[in-house]
């Protein structure tokens, strides 16, 4: 039987129809959305006014909404009468009380006695009763207004009480009895009437100050007011979890965490400063009960508060049991005792904790350690960098200890802990790095990521019946958008799934087809007008986290090792012969293949590598002190690198081990003029010789990678060469012409030619210059024109045999020969006839570049005749700008300025007519 239409068409044309269909829909979507945003009122603006950037766009904060035309100004939006009425009762209420304070504290007394409490106590008791009424007649802000009125005379009250009744009491305690009696009072006040929103918070802020202020007025010890605080905090988090109203949480949370610090604070500051064990016995039992009230608030507090109270219940847990111990050792110990405790923390993930209090402590641990690490970088810092005081007296003599050719300044002593730091730190991440997969079982649970959409239904397609739907499949819950027919609406699932629609249901996948549909946040991915699950978190991989900790672990083993050294102060053969073997160590580890079948093992090779480069620095400079050592270091570095490139694999890492290689010759070639008694000048061409050795190199290679890495390196020894030489011409000259041999020689490989070429004939004539001017020569066509004419020869026969030849390559050289020093010559020339001669010549030349189109004689001709003449002039313009006003000048220039502005599309057009007929020519 065969198909009308044929199968391929008619797939086509669903094909067709079906993209009609979803761009129908799409449009539907957006005018949809247009009118729900034009059904809405208006967001109120800020500040009113034109606005030309909202030209055809939304206003912030409604998508969707109608463009507004360009210049529109959105009308003013009357008061409301709320907003009103809150502002009149405001300023009502602030007169009031300030009318209350100046009747309290100015008029007081005027009055006796009986009716001084007869005032008070009226108007209190009016303000504490009005309220109630008010309410039962819907005057909400009315009654609030009335409330903070109140507020602020029961508090007058207490300051008359305390200034009538009781003048001789201290004034902290009476302030404490005040404070709690006044916070009962706003408390039941508050549970009273429940519709008002001050009397609670203004209860809890009154709170915070009875213990504190009665361990004051006491005269109680600074633990014993750190117990104050605590406890005031624990009452904090306790109406915070469980209070009344959002006003009094916040508030009780605000003074709990302020409360709560300070406590810490006094605790750790009495154990830091405790004179033994037993001082600091009772300034830890402080800190772990802070510790427990935190971790006992986080079971029942939010994620965020969670994760934060875990990480203070943490570092209060090290505070209290490292500071015991801390206190029985001398100081420069004391952080092993805190780094103990604080790696003691990770077995939280054996206990029943929540997890965001879990993670919150091991945050905490991880803090712990990074600051014991902190702590030991000065000492690191000064081994690594206190060798470059070196540089100043190289080779002054063999030092006695490894401190003497460091900074003798620093405290060793206090840094005597530091390289057990590092060491215990880096056997952790080594074994974490060797154990990983068994840690990551431990941790995982901790680091699961939560899946979307499983809180309730569950997404199209999620699977079996009451499996969680897939992330990404635009479920409500995961804040993707329901459409209809897919399952995803509420109740779409069958009774025990999780939303999973039922078969045969509208919107039901069909039979082997798993996921959602693209439109709905399916494997195709949604579109634009149809939200998707949110993007789930990006955590780093486990194959990255292990790489990581091995990095760590190399690089903090190593740094123990160069650091111990020194606390050591171990003899100064010694540490260099021991830092020269840590790079051997470091390279025998970067030379590892990454490709061992573990996903991590890509990073600490690389990481080793960079260290390697650094702990290669440090020796290398650590070897100045003596000629014996610097030979020595240099030399074995200059092996290992060698060997490491031999030994590597093709990348990256074989040409920086081979880059290394090369540094290190180039500067065992400096060394080697440096005993043999030459001067810097004279030691140049001594230098070339690694630039040589590069070259042949290249050609050995050719087209490997590491070739053209090794040949810039041996490029810049070169250019070291060069200022070394500077100071004298003729040995300048010298070394330049070596340069332009090596270059000619790397121009034979037609890989290089185009640059080394160009390079090879600019090094030549710069040499002939150079030596030229270094005889004193004053008339050098007398040596360039030999030159000049033969160049010229050849590259006329070169350009008649191949005409496409570029003019710049054929005439070039020659011209550039004797023009550009003769131009030089002619500007510290007095006579006429020299720059006349040049002039003409020049003239010459432009015009045989402009008749034969040939861009090199064009453009070095025009531009020696202009240099000439700007010399020939110059004195003239000299004097004319010495007569003339000051102000013409810059006239002048703003005129120009004007001018070119004016037609500036018209010398746009210029220019690019000019850059386009220099670049037809050849």
């Amino acid at each position: 039987m065969e198909h009308v239409p044929p199968p391929a068409e008619e797939l086509a044309r669903l094909d067709r129809e079906l993209a009609e269909l979803d761009a129908r829909r799409a449009q539907l979507l957006t005018r949809r959305a247009w009118l729900l945003a034009a059904l809405r009122p208006p967001a109120p603006t800020a500040a009113p006014g034109w606005n030309p950037s909202a030209w055809g766009a939304p206003p912030s904060g409604r998508p969707g909404a109608p463009a507004q035309p360009w210049g529109y100004v959105p009308p003013k939006q009357p008061s409301t009468p709320r907003g009103a009425q809150n502002v009149l009762l405001t300023l009502g209420g602030l007169l009031l009380t300030i009318a209350a304070i100046a009747f309290t504290l100015v008029s007081w007394g005027s009055m006796g006695i009986g009716g001084r409490s007869a005032v008070l106590a009226l108007v209190t008791v009016g303000a504490l009763a009005a309220p109630a009424v008010l309410l039962r007649r819907g005057l909400t802000a009315t009654a609030e207004a009335l409330a903070a009125l109140a507020l602020v005379l029961t508090l007058l009250d207490a300051y008359a009480v305390h200034a009538v009744a009781a003048p001789d009491t201290d004034g902290l305690g009476f302030t404490a009895v005040a404070a709690a009696v006044l916070a009962a009072l706003w408390t039941a006040y508050g549970l009273a009437l429940g519709k008002l929103h001050l009397p609670l918070p203004a209860a809890v802020a009154l709170a915070q100050w009875p213990l504190l202020f009665g361990a004051w007025a006491a005269g109680a010890p600074a633990l014993v007011v750190g117990w104050a605080l605590l406890a005031t905090a624990v009452l904090d988090g306790a109406i915070a979890l469980w209070g009344k109203g959002t006003g009094a949480r916040v508030t009780a949370c605000v003074g709990g965490s302020v409360m709560a610090f300070s406590a810490l604070i006094v605790g750790l500051t009495l154990s830091v400063t405790a004179s033994g064990p037993l001082g600091a016995l009772a300034p830890g039992a402080l800190l772990l009960t802070a510790a427990a009230a935190a971790l006992a608030g986080a079971w029942r507090a939010p994620k965020g508060f969670a994760r934060a109270g875990g990480v203070v219940a943490g570092l209060a847990v090290v505070a209290a049991v490292g500071g015991v111990p801390a206190a029985a050792v001398p100081e420069s110990w004391g952080v092993l005792a805190y780094l103990s405790a604080g790696l003691a923390l990770t077995a939280v993930v054996r206990t029943g904790l929540p997890r965001d209090a879990v993670l919150g402590v091991l945050v905490a641990s991880a803090a712990v350690v990074g600051g014991a690490l902190t702590g030991a970088l000065p000492g690191l810092a000064a081994v690594l960098l206190g060798p470059v005081t070196l540089l100043s007296d190289v080779w002054a003599g063999l030092p006695g200890s490894f401190r003497s050719a460091l900074d003798p300044t620093l405290p060793w002593t206090g840094l005597a802990a530091a390289p057990v730091v590092l060491a215990v730190s880096a056997g952790l991440l080594g074994a974490a790095y060797r154990w990983w997969p068994s840690l990551a079982r431990i941790a995982a649970p901790l680091i699961a990521r939560e899946e979307p959409g499983t809180a309730g239904a569950a997404a199209y397609g999620a699977g079996p019946a009451g499996s969680a739907g897939a992330p990404g499949t635009g479920t409500p819950e995961a804040g993707g958008a329901a459409v209809p027919g897919t399952g995803a609406e509420p109740g779409a699932g069958t009774a025990g799934t999780a939303g999973t629609p039922a078969p045969g249901a509208p919107g039901a996948a069909a039979p082997g087809v798993s996921g959602a549909p693209w439109y709905a946040g399916g494997r195709a991915g949604a579109s634009w007008y149809a939200g998707g699950a949110p993007a789930a978190r990006r955590r780093p991989s486990g194959a990255a986290l292990r790489g990581a900790a091995g990095a760590g672990a190399a690089v903090l083993g190593w740094g123990a090792l160069l650091l111990a050294g020194a606390v050591l102060d171990v003899p100064y053969a010694v540490a260099v012969a021991g830092e020269t073997v840590l790079v051997a160590g470091l390279l025998a580890l970067a030379v590892r293949r990454a490709g061992t079948g573990r996903g991590a093992s890509a990073a600490v090779p690389v990481t080793a590598l960079v260290v390697a480069l650094a702990a290669a620095v440090s020796a290398g400079l650590l070897s100045l002190a003596s000629e014996g050592a610097s030979y020595a270091v240099f030399g074995a570095l200059t092996a290992l690198f060698a060997g490491a490139s031999v030994r590597a694999g093709a990348g990256v890492e074989r040409a920086v081990f081979a880059v290394a290689a090369t540094v290190g010759a180039t500067v065992l070639s400096g060394f080697a003029g440096r005993s043999l008694g030459l001067a810097p000048h004279e030691a140049a061409p001594l230098m070339l010789l690694v630039p040589a050795l590069t070259v042949l190199f290249g050609a050995r290679l050719r087209r490997n990678p590491v070739a053209l890495p090794v040949e810039l390196t041996g490029a810049l020894g070169a250019l070291v060469a060069v200022g070394l030489a500077v100071p004298d011409a003729p040995f300048l000259a010298l070394v330049l012409a070596l340069c332009g041999v090596l270059a000619a020689g790397a121009a034979v490989r037609p890989e290089r030619r185009p640059v080394a070429g160009y390079l090879a004939a600019a090094l030549f004539v710069l040499a002939t210059w150079v030596r030229l001017a270094a005889s004193e020569v004053s008339f050098p066509e007398a040596y360039t024109l030999p030159v000049t004419v033969p160049a010229l020869v050849v590259g006329f026969l070169r350009r008649r045999k191949d005409p496409e030849a570029s003019s710049w390559t054929a005439y070039g050289p020659g011209l550039a020969a004797t023009l550009l020093p003769s131009l030089t010559v002619a500007w510290t020339d007095p006579d006429w006839q020299r720059p006349l001669l040049l002039g003409v010549a020049a003239l010459v030349v432009t015009l045989l570049g402009a008749r034969y189109r040939l861009q090199a004689l064009l453009l070095l001709g025009g531009s020696v005749l202009a240099l000439d003449g700007l010399h020939e002039l110059a004195p003239y313009v000299v004097q004319v700008a010495g007569a003339l006003p000051r102000w013409l000048p810059p006239a002048l220039a703003g005129l120009l300025l004007l001018v070119v502005g004016a037609t500036y599309e018209q010398r746009l057009r210029d220019a690019r007519r000019l850059k386009e007929a220099l670049g037809r020519m050849r």
